[in-house]
């Protein structure tokens, strides 16, 4: 699923993010959804999210 429509992504889904520091590698990170910080309903780089961890990112993929 797209993590670029607010509608796919829930909290406490399991996702895969890029986070700031990781835009020009493509590295993802994967974690659980604590809270959705992109109040648009579509965003074409992805949805911005708060993981249970604390790290924050643009959803990249959906588990």
């Amino acid at each position: 699923m797209s993590g670029n429509n607010r509608n796919n992504v829930h909290v406490g889904a399991e996702v895969r993010i890029v986070l700031k520091k990781d835009q020009r590698t493509g590295t993802l990170t994967e974690g659980t959804v604590e809270k959705i910080l992109t109040s648009s309903p579509i965003h074409p780089h992805g949805i911005k999210v708060r993981l249970s961890s604390g790290e924050v990112g643009r959803v990249k993929e959906i588990l």
